[in-house]
């Protein structure tokens, strides 16, 4: 289990959005509008959060949106399934259905795998990785990077079960990624331009049962990934060190991204899948979206993906 010293325990995140998702994802801040955006992938439902007012909107989708990226022209970027789409909300009425327009097939070794887990590069490239969610869990699911530019790129990274936790170095050069049930965060090097990996390590070990799921890097190049199953956010110094736990009142934490002036605000999504009656009472905001404001910590702005 980590050990850690009461000041290296971060305030417990107070809920921001009483979404009650059945499995949140993929949280994003889009600083245009001030609002954040994260999909409910098994709710097949895509939100918008708009952290000034409190309120939060949501369309429907007709499949499951494992994750999402902003786009130049304000649309949104879908990994859906087996392909990436573009949708726009503003031409929707909320609680409506999305309209997505399919831009790229992605090619999967089996019927049970979905896209999972993604997130824009320095670049503005968009990185994701599928899902296996046949019962044997075998590691056939792949990471991809995908541009208007250049199409639909494999990265040559070890196939996975669960694909998850995937961010970027400050400077671009190395990515973070991991498979949820190994337990462990990788680090490889990483050029944007030719969609290359090199070098793959270990970075860190989750312990205590925990899996490492949705991660984000802040601007000191510390990783700060929530831990599903364990309640918390974890952040890593670059050396890989666990130097401070975010407590979630929410047993699945799922992803975590900065938001708000100055991206100093840590929002982080969580589930209620798998959960059962008595910890739903125990935890009955499970599925919503938290937050801390931290001292001394701030994001990173994203680029967007150029849809054009």
């Amino acid at each position: 289990m980590v050990s850690m010293r009461g000041d290296d325990i971060l305030p417990t995140a107070a809920l921001a959005f009483d979404s009650r998702c059945t499995l949140g994802e993929s949280i994003t801040w889009c600083a245009r509008e001030r609002v954040l955006w994260w999909t409910d992938i098994n709710g097949r439902r895509i939100w918008r959060g708009n952290p000034d007012t409190g309120n939060a909107q949501w369309w429907s989708t007709p499949g499951r949106v494992g994750s999402l990226a902003l786009c130049e022209s304000g649309r949104l970027l879908l990994g859906m399934e087996k392909a990436l789409y573009f949708a726009d909300p503003s031409r929707e009425e909320p609680g409506a259905g999305l309209n997505c327009e399919q831009v790229c097939e992605v090619p999967m070794d089996g019927a049970a795998l979905r896209i999972n887990d993604g997130r824009l590069d320095r670049a503005g490239n968009f990185v994701f990785g599928c899902i296996n969610e046949d019962p044997a869990r075998a590691r056939a699911a792949r990471f991809h990077q995908y541009s208007i530019a250049q199409g639909l790129r494999a990265l040559a990274l070890e196939p996975v079960a669960i694909a998850n936790g995937i961010c970027f170095d400050p400077d671009g050069q190395g990515m973070y990624y991991c498979d949820s049930l190994q337990g462990r965060i990788m680090h490889a090097g990483y050029d944007a331009a030719t969609a290359t990996v090199s070098d793959p390590r270990v970075f860190a070990v989750i312990d205590g049962g925990a899996e490492p799921d949705g991660a984000v890097v802040d601007a000191d190049g510390r990783v700060w990934g929530a831990q599903w199953g364990a309640g918390r956010v974890v952040r890593y110094s670059a050396a890989g060190e666990v130097d401070r736990i975010l407590p979630v009142p929410a047993l699945q934490p799922t992803c975590v991204a900065f938001a708000g002036d100055g991206l100093g605000t840590l929002y982080v999504t969580s589930a209620r899948d798998g959960l059962d009656v008595a910890m739903l009472q125990d935890q009955p905001t499970s599925g919503g979206v938290f937050r801390v404001s931290l001292e001394g910590a701030r994001g990173l702005p994203d680029l967007r993906f150029t849809d054009a």
